[in-house]
């Protein structure tokens, strides 16, 4: 883009602002901008009338190198951050890119109206602001992809730490709950919270609960070895419960072989944890639940 030509639609942008912006918010309103509930009428037109003038600022400073040229740069930052709030926010990638896309036709309306310009300059400048604005609208969503990704990366860690809880069930006997597909990265997050709990409740034995776990292939049974190996490094032993018959038949079928105590159920994994600890259960006489009342009241009023 010729330095004069810049310079020619910096001075349209600064003349004909007054029309320029409430034609851009009307078409952002009909693009359905603010139907989303996400963003105000206030706070649209704060970031149009900051970007306008950010853009007015870099054509009167730029020239034939385009984007590339520091004179843009702050429009790029206002962009930027206008890209990764709305991708946190929820917005589309069309929706992200009209903000920049639709202000083409109220700068093309202010162009026509200006007839102090031949007609091959109009044309010329047309296609300079048409070439920029969409170098400026392809960087918008470039930027929203990436913070997009970055949101549903951090939104996944989120989930695989709420979706392996490490819950104690009693004194130096941990339990690892597994519901879905147990994939490298999770694996880890397993891993850590396991280890990270056993060092600090100084278990003795983890019971890791398949019972959530859909399908058992190779792969699943070598994270759950590597899981049971570190819990072992740590000191804790680890009983896998929750192997039901069609996984009992996988696991012989691949011919994996775990070197862990498996049990069908949390329950009976329970009792051997509690076995292997020197405790037990079993089922009080009626005198000894009047009793077993009596301390548990004392023990909650104190």
């Amino acid at each position: 883009m010729a330095g004069n030509e810049t310079g020619t639609i910096a001075n349209l942008v600064a003349s004909n602002e007054q029309t320029i912006l409430p034609e851009w918010l009307e078409l952002q309103k009909k693009a359905g901008t603010l139907q989303t509930g996400r963003i105000t009428e206030g706070e649209l037109a704060a970031q149009s009338r900051n970007f306008l003038h950010l853009l007015r600022d870099g054509l009167a400073k730029g020239d034939n190198e385009g984007m590339s040229n520091p004179a843009y740069q702050p429009v790029k930052d206002m962009l930027s951050d206008l890209s990764h709030t709305r991708a946190q926010q929820g917005f589309s990638p069309s929706e992200t890119a009209t903000f920049v896309f639709s202000l083409k036709q109220p700068l093309f309306s202010a162009l026509n109206r200006d007839k102090t310009l031949s007609p091959a300059q109009v044309a010329q400048i047309t296609w300079s602001t048409t070439t920029l604005l969409d170098a400026l609208g392809l960087y918008t969503l470039e930027v929203f992809q990436k913070s997009r990704e970055e949101v549903i990366q951090r939104q996944h860690r989120e989930i695989s730490e709420l979706s392996t809880p490490v819950v104690k069930l009693w004194d130096g006997i941990l339990a690892l709950p597994l519901i879905g597909t147990l994939d490298s990265a999770r694996t880890q997050v397993v891993m850590e919270n396991l280890l990270q709990e056993i060092v600090d409740v100084e278990a003795e034995i983890a019971i890791i609960d398949i019972t959530g776990v859909p399908t058992v292939d190779t792969l699943t049974a070598q994270h759950l070895l590597k899981t049971v190996a570190a819990a072992r490094l740590m000191g804790a032993d680890c009983i896998i419960s929750g192997i039901r018959p069609q996984i009992a038949q996988t696991i012989v079928h691949l011919g994996v072989e775990l070197n862990v105590i498996s049990k069908a159920t949390l329950a009976a994994a329970f009792a051997v944890a509690l076995a292997r600890t020197g405790r037990g259960v079993r089922k009080l006489k009626p005198g000894e639940i009047d009793t077993a009342k009596k301390v548990l009241e004392q023990q909650q009023a104190e």
